[in-house]
């Protein structure tokens, strides 16, 4: 039987708040909303909880632009970090596949985003000035973009600027599935493309 909720409905408002995030469909939105109807009233609250305390306490990291609680973040105050290579990504969260392979002990930058005029994004809506503010004692930059079009842009007007300044700059070799994102590559793959990256011509 389907039950059907007026817009003042509680249970409506949770599916209409959910179903607004990214790859969260009504239907999806739907059952994580009866999920958390079905939790009994404590779990409930340490959801609510870590949803506030994300949004209180969290923020961006004043060097490397990732998701800390504390500045600089572990990545950018780990003393046993190679200095001298430095891996750019798109998002925050593209950090963590890269430190899963094993195979980067270097510093990170995140761009917060990717070029794309059809978007109206460019060079100055990035943090694209902190990276190039960060280059002193840097021997390699490795640009760990997305393999899509607009990640491929930005890897390119990158490398355009790092190699002018006379760095070596790499790409993550393909091995990678064109159009895809990074955080949906397995740890395998992403290791190999990154043992096997190439200078950008």
């Amino acid at each position: 039987m389907t039950m059907h909720f007026g817009a003042d409905d509680p249970l409506a408002r949770l599916v209409g708040e959910l179903s607004r995030l990214p790859g969260i469909g009504a239907k999806t939105a739907t059952r994580l909303a009866h999920h958390i109807l079905r939790s009994d009233r404590e779990e409930a609250a340490h959801l609510a909880e870590a949803l506030l305390e994300v949004k209180d306490r969290l923020f961006h990291c004043s060097t490397c632009n990732a998701i800390t609680a504390v500045d600089p973040c572990r990545l950018c105050s780990d003393p046993g970090r190679d200095q001298r290579r430095l891996c750019v990504v798109e998002e925050p969260f593209n950090i963590d596949p890269i430190e899963r392979t094993g195979e980067f002990k270097g510093q990170y930058h995140v761009l917060l985003g990717a070029l794309s005029p059809q978007r109206g994004v460019g060079p100055n809506d990035l943090r694209i000035d902190g990276l190039l503010g960060r280059l002193e004692g840097v021997e390699e930059v490795i640009l760990a973009t997305n393999p899509n079009v607009e990640g491929e842009a930005t890897a390119l007007y990158l490398a355009r600027l790092l190699r002018a300044r006379g760095l070596r700059t790499t790409r993550l070799a393909f091995g990678l599935p064109v159009g895809s994102d990074l955080e949906y590559i397995d740890e395998v793959t992403l290791a190999r493309s990154l043992i096997g990256r190439q200078d950008v011509d």
